[in-house]
């Protein structure tokens, strides 16, 4: 089952979203932006070159200019093809000659550019020898939000993203976890997501036992026994936008201590939750979730934010964190993962992607929060 295709982006939504940011990249005081192979320039254009090498491809946006993508020669075709080519101008260059110039032809040279985050240091150092005057910013500091609202049919590809993951998540708990490794249990993760409709599996964390107090613990060998905690985090792409997910298992029956916990972070997955609301801080969602935890005597293993951003890429801005004062608006979508990590014992995490509304916020994932056992 991988469900039905979603309605194809157009030209017009590329050229929607050029205009956007080169509007925005002007209102922060920027000459423009360069954005380089990776997911914003996936976002912006459609247009993913059949491999990053050391030939310079840079889109040029600039408000009241046409945007314009420079690539080698021999890419050319490919980028013509691509959905958003009839809203931009193609400028390719050719072995032997100095892409740099044909780049610098494009921008202001006493300028300060946006310069997206994949961008090569090759590149990068290449454009400011051609023109010395010129000052960068990565596009992450400048426009953090810039792909983090959401459109109808950007959020439809990111539920169906989550759904995905659900469907994941309802076989592996049928499977046998009990003596067999970690690895094992990630490979069948993987295939699950594969079989739903990923694309791309980012990661699949299966950490058992001890290992669960470990939030970014990568699968091995241990094997997992009766009476192991197990966190399960696991997401990737589906036509291009990202599922993530966490659920804590447990092999057997748990003790009243374990129960406790999972229903500590259970209580406060949910409290971050109901923080979701336009209008709201980032920042509310992560003391909403961490005074639940704080407040059991659970605070100082509670170590790291409660949420991050989701879309094109399964990490991005906003972050749920304090300190991050900006507003959530209706069309965000970000994870809400509280966790506990006892070391050297066991971990338990859960978390959903929610996108917020008009009146609140809705799950993405709907799988059971509550203790779930496993054989």
């Amino acid at each position: 089952m991988t469900g039905t295709a979603p309605v194809p982006f157009t030209a017009d939504d590329y050229k929607a979203r050029m205009d956007r940011a080169a509007r925005q990249a002007a209102d922060a005081g920027l000459a423009g932006l360069l954005v380089a192979p990776g997911p914003d320039l996936v976002w912006l254009t459609g247009y993913a070159p059949p491999a990053v090498t050391e030939r310079l491809t840079l889109l040029v946006l600039a408000a009241g200019r046409e945007p314009v993508l420079v690539v080698p020669t021999l890419e050319a075709p490919d980028a013509g093809k691509a959905t958003g080519a009839p809203a931009l101008a193609l400028r390719d260059w050719t072995d032997g000659k100095d892409p740099y110039a044909l780049a610098a032809a494009l921008l202001d040279d006493r300028g300060r550019f946006g310069v997206s985050d994949n961008a090569w240091a090759l590149h990068l150092l290449g454009l400011q020898q051609a023109l010395p005057d010129t000052s960068y910013v990565s596009l992450t500091e400048a426009l953090p939000m810039l792909r983090a609202v959401k459109d109808a049919a950007e959020l439809e590809r990111l539920a169906a993203a989550g759904a995905a993951a659900d469907a994941a998540f309802e076989e592996i708990r049928n499977v046998r976890f009990s003596g067999r490794r970690e690895s094992e249990v990630a490979a069948d993760l993987a295939a699950l997501l594969r079989r739903f409709g990923h694309s791309q599996v980012d990661f699949t964390i299966v950490a058992s036992g001890p290992n669960g107090a470990d939030p970014h613990h990568e699968a091995g060998d241990r094997r997992i026994e009766r009476g192991d905690m197990v966190v399960l985090d696991f997401g990737g792409l589906r036509d291009g936008y990202g599922s993530d997910t966490s659920r804590t298992v447990h092999v057997g029956e748990p003790t009243e201590e374990e129960r406790r916990v999972h229903d500590l972070v259970r209580e406060a997955q949910e409290a971050g939750f109901r923080a979701v609301r336009p209008g709201a801080a980032c920042q509310d969602v992560d003391r909403a979730a961490r005074a639940v935890i704080a407040d059991a005597g659970y605070g100082d293993h509670f170590i790291h934010r409660t949420g991050h951003g989701i879309g094109v890429t399964t990490h991005e801005p906003p972050y749920m964190i304090e300190g991050e004062e900006r507003p959530l608006v209706p069309g965000m979508c970000f994870s809400v993962e509280p966790g506990v990590y006892l070391p050297g014992r066991f971990g338990v995490r859960i978390e959903d992607i929610v996108t917020v509304t008009e009146d609140g916020g809705r799950r993405l994932n709907d799988t059971e929060r509550g203790m779930v056992m496993v054989d």
